[in-house]
C-alpha cells in the first residue's frame, strides 16, 4: 500500500488528531476498521477540553481540515478492511507460498530461521519469499539480505549518520543504501504480547531517523514495511495497523505491504531501484539451516 497523496504533508498537529481521535473511540468494532462521525470528533475533542472551531464554523459547517479528517478515517477503515484484511496468511498458506517459490527459483539467498525452539522452529517463511523475490528480480546485482550490522550514511568520505537499530534488507549495502526494508512476521503465535508493539515503535524510530536526514541532507532513502500473520495483526492487533497507516501518511514510511501482497508488488518495487553493481553482499544456501 502506498500513501494516498491528499494526506501527505499534512501538518503534526493533523496526526496528533488523528491518534487521540482512534485511541479514544477505539480503532475498531465487529472485526472491523471503524470511521468516524464528524459528531463524534466534536465530543471526542470536547471531551478533552479542546477546541473545535478549526473543524466547524459557527453555523455549523464543516471546515476544509474538517472533511479531510473524516476522509482519511473513511480512507483508513477501507484500505484495511478491503486491502490488508484478504491477503493476510497463516503459518500454513505462508508455507506453501515459499514452498513453491524455493523449489521453483532454487535461490542461493540467505533464508534464515525464525526464532523460535522445537517444533515451531522452521524457515522464516515471509523474511525468505522477500528475499527470494528480491534476489530473482535484481538478477546480478547485489544487496544485503541480512545485515548484521547499522546502516551508515556517509558525506566526503566522513560518517554522517549511523542509524540506530538494524534492519531485515537493504539495497545496495548497510552504507549509503537506496533502500531498506523491515519484516514483521508472527506465524504459530497463540498470544498477543508487546513484540507488535515494539515492531511498531522501532518503525517509527528509522522513519523519524530518515526523516532528519531528508530534511536536513536532502537524502531520500526508501523505507519499506512488510508484515505478515492473520492472527496476530488482525485478529489481535488492528490498532497497530492503523498506527501503520497513520505512519505511512505521516512520511515516516514509502509503503506497507501486506502478507501475499508481497508476491505482486514487491518485485515492482525492486524494479523501481536504481541499478547499482556492489561488491557482492549475499549468503550462500548452505545457511538455510543456520541455528
Amino acid at each position: 500500500m502506498i500513501p494516498q497523496v491528499q494526506f501527505l504533508k499534512q501538518p503534526k498537529s493533523f496526526w496528533a488528531q488523528v491518534k487521540l481521535i482512534s485511541m479514544t473511540l477505539g480503532y475498531s468494532r465487529n472485526d472491523n476498521i471503524k470511521e468516524y462521525s464528524i459528531e463524534e470528533i466534536l465530543e471526542c475533542l470536547r471531551n478533552h477540553a479542546l477546541s473545535v472551531n478549526h473543524l466547524v464554523t459557527s453555523t455549523g459547517k464543516i471546515t476544509r481540515e474538517g472533511r479531510l479528517l473524516l476522509s482519511y478515517f473513511k480512507f483508513r477503515s477501507n484500505a484495511l478492511n478491503t486491502i490488508a484484511r484478504p491477503n493476510f496468511m497463516n503459518r500454513e498458506e505462508a508455507k506453501k507460498v515459499f514452498d513453491k517459490l524455493y523449489k521453483r527459483y532454487k535461490p542461493k539467498v540467505l533464508i534464515p530461521l525464525n526464532k523460535q525452539k522445537g517444533e515451531k522452529k522452521h524457515p522464516a517463511y515471509l523474511t525468505g519469499i522477500v528475499n527470494i523475490l528480491t534476489e530473482i528480480t535484481l538478477g546480478n546485482l547485489n544487496f544485503d539480505p541480512d545485515p548484521r550490522k547499522l546502516i551508515v550514511v556517509t558525506k566526503n568520505q566522513k560518517a554522517l549518520h549511523t542509524l540506530s537499530r538494524r534492519v531485515d534488507g537493504t539495497y545496495p549495502s548497510t552504507t549509503n543504501p537506496i533502500s531498506l526494508w523491515e519484516i514483521k512476521e508472527y506465524y504459530g503465535t497463540t498470544t498477543f504480547g508487546s513484540r507488535v508493539a515494539d515492531a511498531v515503535y522501532e518503525t517509527m524510530l528509522d522513519g523519524y531517523e530518515l526523516e532528519e536526514l531528508r530534511i536536513n541532507e536532502g537524502l531520500d532513502i526508501k523505507h519499506y514495511l512488510i508484515v505478515d500473520d492473520r492472527f496476530t495483526w488482525w485478529e489481535c492487533g488492528k490498532s497497530y495497523l492503523c498506527r501503520l497507516i497513520d505512519m505511512l501518511h505521516g512520511g515516516y514510511l514509502d509503503e506497507v505491504i501486506f502478507g501475499k501482497e508481497v508476491l505482486s508488488r514487491w518485485p515492482d518495487v525492486v524494479r523501481s531501484w536504481p541499478k547499482i553493481t556492489t561488491k557482492s553482499t549475499t549468503v550462500g544456501r548452505e545457511h538455510f539451516l543456520q541455528s
